[in-house]
């Protein structure tokens, strides 16, 4: 059952080896011309959304690193530097009543399902205009408002919740699907597989991004995984199963659109594996030992910010200076979330007893719901 983009895969695996330096300039090369292939498919202003929310989440989170480094931002902070084209590429081919879950590495998410930067800020600085009030903080954030429904700890917690959320679209009759984003280190988990059964077994409209970034924390996955090839994995349930590269935004968006048409026509579940790197560490506190400079450096040549741009800029869609005022643009909006989350007051002490209970014996207290 699985299926795998051949472009896709030749085009990442250039970097995985040693490449020498013409083997790597031939694979960028490959990768900018797959992708100029596909831009024929897409209206202008679809583009340049595509590249505005990877530009967005990009400098929000280069903010977001400076916030947390003067101490405004506690507890952990995972940061998504390197993955745009992955949460950007597949929410785009969804619609805005369909559902996302994903894992603790969840700013980019939120904001590409359409929570605004000063709630996704404002959450992070713990501030009660974040959306959950500052009660969630990096890891935890939530909007039933676009079907954002977090945000989760726990390595592969989402994986059940999100089979289940395809559970119950599918039995209201609607044609919802749900994403579950999680990364490669989830995969070893129970709950992945016994999910992935369920879905298969049941027709659920669930399709599984896995970000295969590579490491798991510290641990990169040839250490930690039997099969590297995590779309393979599909296979054992009798799903549909995908590899794509999650350096191309417009090849994830593809592989979406795929899994979308398959989960609303005939209630089926996908397995999408996107081959990704993150250019930071696991998180803020991630001195990051266990990879050389010289390895980052390499994957930055494969930057999808940056490869998106080119691309754009070669096929005439946008000009030097466009790019240039979006970039602007994009700069006073993160200024003006950083501004919000600054003065969005702190949580009311009231705000310990809300979101508890569901108030199910309809006792009379604080906002609880």
């Amino acid at each position: 059952m699985t299926t795998t983009d051949a472009k896709s895969r030749s085009a990442s695996a250039v970097i995985e080896a040693e490449p020498n330096e013409a083997g790597l300039d031939e694979g960028i090369a490959q990768l900018k011309n797959e992708q100029k292939e596909r831009l024929g498919g897409l209206d202008r202003e679809t583009l340049l959304d595509l590249h505005h929310q990877m530009l967005l989440i990009r400098r929000f989170e280069e903010k977001s690193a400076e916030a947390y480094s003067l101490g405004k931002i506690g507890g952990f902070c995972h940061l998504y530097i390197g993955q745009e084209a992955v949460a950007v590429g597949a929410i785009s081919a969804i619609r805005r009543d369909d559902y996302v879950l994903t894992s603790y590495r969840e700013h980019a998410h939120a904001i590409a399902k359409g929570i605004s930067s000063d709630a996704v800020m404002a959450e992070l600085f713990g501030k009660a205009g974040g959306c959950s009030r500052g009660k969630g903080g990096s890891m935890h954030m939530f909007d039933r408002e676009v079907n954002f429904l977090g945000g989760h700890a726990i390595v592969g917690g989402q994986i059940p919740l999100a089979t289940g959320v395809a559970f119950a679209t599918k039995y209201k009759g609607t044609d919802q699907v749900t994403l579950s984003f999680f990364g490669e280190a989830a995969v070893n988990q129970g709950a992945f597989h016994e999910s992935l059964n369920m879905a298969q077994l049941w027709k659920l409209p669930c399709i599984y991004v896995c970000e295969n970034n590579q490491y798991g924390m510290g641990t990169s996955l040839e250490r930690a995984m039997s099969l590297h090839d995590i779309s393979r994995k599909a296979d054992a349930y009798e799903l549909a199963g995908e590899f794509v590269d999650g350096m191309d935004v417009l090849a994830v968006r593809a592989a979406t659109e795929r899994a979308v048409k398959r989960a609303r026509e005939q209630y089926l579940p996908t397995l999408i594996e996107v081959r990704t790197y993150r250019f930071m560490g696991h998180s803020m506190s991630d001195p990051g030992n266990y990879r050389t400079r010289a390895e980052i450096e390499k994957h930055q040549l494969r930057d999808p910010l940056k490869l998106f741009s080119a691309s754009l800029l070669e096929t005439g869609t946008v000009t030097e200076s466009e790019l240039k005022e979006m970039d602007q643009k994009v700069h006073e909006e993160v200024e003006r979330a950083l501004q919000f989350a600054d003065q969005s007051p702190e949580p009311a002490i009231e705000e310990l007893y809300t979101d508890v209970y569901a108030n199910p014996l309809g006792i009379d207290g604080p906002r609880n719901r």
